[in-house]
């Protein structure tokens, strides 16, 4: 995250950031923490925020770096400086000639009310002509205004897949994430989770997937919104502290490993299964604010400890399952090239 400056200010944001977010890491951080992460093995730098491009002479340098180190390289951006057709083309000649291998747009009614819809388009049109497949998130919430139907009807998407119709753009839809763990948003039916649909979730494939560091400095566990709120989910700063440490202290951790092998839902349905005073139906459509109760109820967080060794050996199991599993390009594979015996793997 090489900073924490957006150009929106979304409500809820997972990541804190806004206009007046001042936290932001230097050149020197970034450059080393990717040679670092190389050194590890880790395949792909990802470069988010906050607004990743408001750093561009930074980020570029980061992209060129990552790119000569033999990783993959993803850009998540909101598209504020998609002004015009030149501009726009501009940004990505300069993304490409860096080295950026992946692309993504993020869009929906909050980030709406300060990046107009067209711009992501332009960005859209400009990605394709430099050979990209974007890939376009778009906040989902019952009633909302932006949604996929909306890019895809848009004319201006249209006349852009005639322009390019043998090249490919995903758009997902993803739940709006409030970062008060009781408050409910309201969704499509189905899309919260419940009774009917809890056994269906998996374990998160961002936890011990990920190292995050973010614009203050901090390495985390994952790439979830609300990270900078769970302490826990903290691994001590960059350049204090190893990279490797990070990764090992974490996978010592057996609640992450848990929530790894069977996700923040399946864990705070298990433990409303021994306190009857825990109400979670209906109320998380998004896994990190579920993950955010998860490490924030005290009442949750007493049943792990009385309960939890009753747990472990699903946990093993899943993860001997992972370890079998795994293919040298899986998204499965641990940070670590290494798989600890001490971990249980």
């Amino acid at each position: 995250m090489p900073t924490n400056r957006c150009t929106a200010a979304c409500k809820h944001c997972g990541t804190l950031s806004s206009p007046r977010a001042t936290d932001s890491l230097t050149s020197e951080q970034i450059h080393a923490a990717i040679r670092e992460g190389a050194d590890l093995g880790i395949r792909i730098a990802v470069f988010t925020g906050g607004e990743p491009t408001l750093a561009l002479d930074i980020l570029l340098s980061s992209i060129d770096l990552a790119a000569s180190l033999g990783m993959l390289t993803r850009v998540v951006t909101n598209c504020h400086w998609a002004m015009g057709d030149e501009i726009s083309l501009a940004t990505l000649r300069s993304l490409r000639e860096a080295g950026l291998t992946e692309i993504n747009f993020s869009t929906g009614d909050q980030h709406t009310r300060f990046v107009p819809i067209i711009r992501v388009l332009r960005a859209i049109r400009a990605a394709l002509k430099f050979d990209y497949s974007p890939a376009v998130m778009v906040e989902m919430i019952e009633g909302c205004n932006v949604s996929r139907e909306t890019v895809e009807q848009h004319p201006y998407y249209r006349e852009t897949l005639s322009l390019f119709p043998n090249q490919m753009v995903t758009i997902t839809e993803s739940p709006w994430m409030p970062l008060n763990t009781k408050r409910r948003h309201e969704y499509p039916p189905g899309v919260a989770v419940d009774n009917n649909n809890v056994a269906a979730r998996r374990g998160c494939d961002s936890v011990l997937q990920t190292l995050t560091v973010q614009a203050d400095g901090k390495m985390g566990a994952c790439c979830g919104l609300g990270l900078s709120l769970i302490p826990e989910l903290n691994l001590g700063q960059i350049g204090r502290i190893p990279m490797a440490d990070a990764i090992r202290t974490a996978e010592e951790d057996l609640l992450k490993r848990w929530i790894r092998a069977e996700g923040p839902e399946r864990i705070i349905a298990w433990a409303a299964g021994h306190d009857e005073s825990i109400s979670w139906e209906g109320m998380y459509a998004h896994r990190c604010q579920a993950c955010l109760r998860l490490y924030k109820d005290e009442a949750i967080r007493k049943v792990i400890r009385e309960r939890y060794m009753e747990k472990i050996p699903d946990v093993l199991f899943t993860e001997w399952l992972i370890h079998e599993m795994r293919t040298p390009s899986s998204d499965a594979a641990p940070l670590h090239k290494k798989v600890s015996k001490k971990n249980g793997c």
